[in-house]
């Protein structure tokens, strides 16, 4: 086969899963398993013969037009290149895992079927995004993931929290997929063409006529998209899905989608330096207000995605100072140790029974009962807080060797000033990430009290999946950086001497700092007695109802989450704990300023419609009513009646006509 084929085998594979698991998931549900893990090993082993012919050498592009427009043409195109077939392959082996995992995560999920198909749409909508030549393809694909991600956030619909969050992530984003798709309008209208290649050779040439435009609408969809100030709050929400879906969304599809985009189209942005710095402060305000909201959640999986946040602000920034390698080189790394770190968590949730931190800290003995989830996810924070050698480490110092580069003026088109502003707000939200990746390891695994609950040993195809994902959080960065230069522009992503001492020394502060922290709150909780721990009202429940109940811990009698006085958090941050542990409130302010004002005027035409315009609908059908009500009193069926009536008219028109003939 040809590598075009192959790449179209890529997407189509699990789609199919999906058609099929869709179509017999419920009547033939023994075939649920096999139809959502096959189709998607497949494609993975397809992904990565594809890329073993790409190499890195030249692009692959192959069209065809899909239908006559008369103006614009849509073509299904495939542009393959390092970028597209690296980041194929990091969507194959999260999506492998993530089914994998969720065959024993869901195992007593009477949704299984659904869902498994569902996390195959996804699957394959990120494939086609990844692959896509054609900008109007590859919305499909953007916009199926939106939809998957309703319905899969949304898996629990029994839960209040569920459907709220899975309206919000849609709305959220579909509010900077708007402007997205108008920008992709005015690109083409400028370009003449949704091509990719086509677009970049007409920006090469400087046929853009409104740079600065498309770049800010473009922006405003890869802000929803990979959750970005200001569009990110639908992301800790969206924690209320089962946990695996929380590791294949931040870690390789729909929040890594924008990144990629931009990735691809950075031409574009580069030519607009203001879109540049709009993009640099948009990162630097993702990356420290994330860090600084991340240090004061309490609930695991919130932690993890503010984490997300974070490292997708890391990504943002070095596509703000035009280095596109370290930003893709970011993604593979973030993607391997991020969905370890959700996949973890999700073992330790049904170990705890609860996904508050605080809960677990009074637990004794639970690295004890999940030792598989502790190793990896104790790698995986490593790999996060850039320790080196984890892959996080490389990665990251890419990005701000990049920053610096541009800040001392020594490479790239990009503003010096987005180079400070990155590398700043780089290396501050490198202390941050190493301080909460230290209160999470501490909360969850030192913690004191009672003893924790003993589930017996997970299943197989979890704490394997675990070790799998922990191989690239180890060593992805160090035996990558060297080779990757190839497949993407060329640059080095060796790490810089300078920005790699601040960044680890900053690292090793801000865990320090957290560390001694608790142990401070530690010493003074042991004076504080510990209040008993509800059992978990359905026992040794499945894992799919011990996370279920445990969300809602005092709906159901079981954990309370009462703040934790040995929580570090709470006295490194002070009086902002208690706003950033709500987001800094800025859902209290989109309420302010659109959903209140948008109730008031639906109140407003509700009123018009009832007291105004249906006053005068009545008015007018009043008349015809009353001389209808007037006319049926003299219809009453009675035949005399009718019959007197007739005879009386017929003698009043008779003396009529006399008096008529005598008068004249």
């Amino acid at each position: 086969m040809t590598t075009t084929t192959l790449a179209v085998l890529v997407p189509l594979l699990p789609f199919l899963g999906a058609a099929c698991g869709l179509l017999l998931g419920r009547t033939l549900p023994g075939l649920a398993r096999p139809l959502a893990i096959l189709p998607t090993l497949a494609a993975l082993a397809v992904a990565v013969l594809v890329a073993t012919r790409q190499a890195g050498g030249a692009a692959v592009d192959s069209a065809t037009e899909l239908t006559p427009t008369g103006s614009v043409p849509i073509e299904l195109a495939l542009h393959l290149d390092g970028f597209a077939a690296l980041v194929a392959v990091l969507v194959g082996v999260v999506a492998a895992c993530v089914q994998i995992y969720s065959t024993g995560y869901l195992r007593d999920d009477p949704r299984y079927p659904s869902y498994a198909a569902l996390v195959s749409l996804f699957t394959s909508a990120m494939f086609l995004v990844v692959y896509s030549g054609d900008l109007i393809v590859l919305l499909v694909g953007w916009e199926v993931m939106g939809i998957c991600s309703y319905f899969l956030v949304g898996h629990y619909w029994e839960t209040p929290e569920a459907r709220a969050a899975s309206l919000k992530a849609f709305l959220v984003t579909k509010l900077g997929d708007v402007p997205f798709l108008i920008g992709l309008f005015v690109l083409a209208g400028d370009t003449g063409s949704f091509r990719i290649t086509t677009v970049l050779g007409a920006v090469a040439h400087g046929g853009l006529d409104h740079p600065t435009l498309i770049a800010l609408l473009l922006l405003a969809g890869v802000a929803g998209k990979s959750a970005q100030f200001p569009l990110h709050t639908w992301l800790p929400d969206a924690m209320a899905g089962p946990t695996p879906v929380s590791a294949l969304i931040h870690a390789a599809t729909m929040v890594a989608a924008g990144v990629y985009f931009v990735a691809r189209l950075l031409p574009v942005f580069e030519a607009s330096r203001a879109a540049l710095l709009v993009l640099a402060v948009m990162a630097a305000v993702t990356m420290t207000g994330s860090g600084v909201a991340a240090l004061a959640q309490d609930d695991i999986k919130r932690v993890l995605a503010y984490s997300t946040i974070g490292q997708l602000g890391y990504m943002t920034g070095a596509l703000a100072v035009g280095d596109r390698g370290a930003a893709v080189f970011h993604l593979l790394s973030h993607g391997a140790f991020k969905a370890l770190l959700f996949l973890a968590a999700g073992v330790v949730i049904h170990a705890a029974g609860t996904n508050s931190l605080a809960a677990m800290s009074r637990l004794h003995g639970l690295r004890d009962r999940v030792p598989d989830a502790f190793w990896t996810m104790t790698v995986a924070l490593l790999a996060l807080a850039a320790i080196p050698p984890f892959s996080g480490f490389f990665s990251k110092e890419s990005v701000l060797g990049a920053a610096e580069h541009v800040a001392t003026g020594h490479t790239g088109s990009a503003p010096a000033a987005a180079g400070w502003i990155v590398l700043v707000t780089g290396l501050l939200t490198a202390l941050l990430t190493a301080a909460y990746a230290t209160r999470l390891w501490l909360l969850a695994f030192r913690g004191r009290g009672a003893e924790a609950p003993d589930h017996g040993r997970q299943p197989l195809t979890m704490t394997v999946v675990l070790w799998v994902l922990a191989v690239p959080s180890l060593a992805l960065g160090g035996l990558t950086y060297r080779l990757l230069p190839d497949w993407f522009d060329g640059r080095d992503l060796t790490p810089a001497l300078t920005t790699s001492v601040l960044g680890t020394g900053l690292a090793l502060v801000g865990g320090i700092v957290t560390y001694a922290a608790w142990r401070h709150t530690t010493a003074f909780a042991a004076r504080v007695p510990l209040g008993a721990v509800a059992a978990h009202p359905e026992g040794d429940a499945g894992l799919v109802e011990a996370e279920a109940i445990a969300s809602h811990a005092p709906a159901y009698g079981g954990v309370a989450r009462a703040a934790d006085p040995a929580d570090p958090g709470r006295l490194l941050l002070g009086p902002l704990h208690r706003h950033a542990a709500v987001g800094f409130h800025l859902d209290a302010v989109y309420t302010a300023l659109f959903v209140r004002p948008v109730q008031a005027g639906a109140r407003l035409v509700r009123f018009l419609d009832r007291e105004v315009v249906d006053t005068y609908v009545r008015g007018a059908g009043a008349l015809p009513r009353w001389l209808g009500a007037a006319v049926r009193r003299a219809q009453t069926g009675n035949v005399q009646t009718y019959v007197s009536a007739l005879l009386a008219g017929t003698v009043v028109l008779a003396v009529a006509a006399v008096l008529v003939a005598t008068g004249a």
